[in-house]
């Protein structure tokens, strides 16, 4: 039975995929969320975060990776789980070789909004995290529709979440 929820979680993670993916994800050799590293990350910080999201997009522009904004809160399981997968020993190297990564603190749906609403979702977030996937150089967002794949991280496995992040690698 737990083989079965494990491949069903697999299979929903690349239904979240795009169409192809470049890059294959790293082994993250952690099955399952109990065993990540406790206590998981607090990876939000309340405050403005226009300027935190353009430095990142400047030096996304300048190194050549895509510009990865994580929306969300540290009251939020799903987004201390993927904070907690990305900073797996053998995560972290891949999102920063890939990725520049910037967190925004959505507090409880009312604070900072206007990063999302920047990308076209001026409606509220469906959950967190809400993940944007931005072309730094367009400012485009890549993963219109699919922004909140991961708002039941939980449902997933670690190997899945890397997946998912491997499918908008550069």
């Amino acid at each position: 039975m737990r083989r079965a929820a494990t491949v069903f979680a697999s299979l929903a993670a690349l239904a979240l995929l795009p169409a192809a993916a470049p890059v294959p994800a790293p082994r993250v050799g952690v099955a399952s969320f109990e065993r990540l590293p406790q206590p998981l990350p607090l990876p939000y910080h309340a405050g403005s975060a226009k300027a935190a999201v353009a430095q990142a997009r400047t030096r996304a522009i300048k190194s050549h990776k895509r510009l990865l904004i994580d929306l969300g809160g540290n009251w939020c399981l799903d987004c201390r789980l993927l904070a907690g997968v990305m900073e797996l020993p053998q995560m972290r190297p891949f999102v920063a070789k890939h990725f520049e990564v910037v967190t925004v603190d959505v507090g409880r749906f009312d604070q900072n909004l206007d990063i999302p609403a920047h990308y076209g979702i001026k409606d509220r977030l469906k959950g967190v995290p809400a993940v944007l996937i931005v072309d730094p150089r367009s400012d485009k967002l890549l993963n219109a529709g699919r922004e909140t794949a991961l708002a039941d991280a939980r449902s997933l496995t670690p190997q899945a979440l890397a997946d998912w992040l491997a499918g908008w690698a550069a």
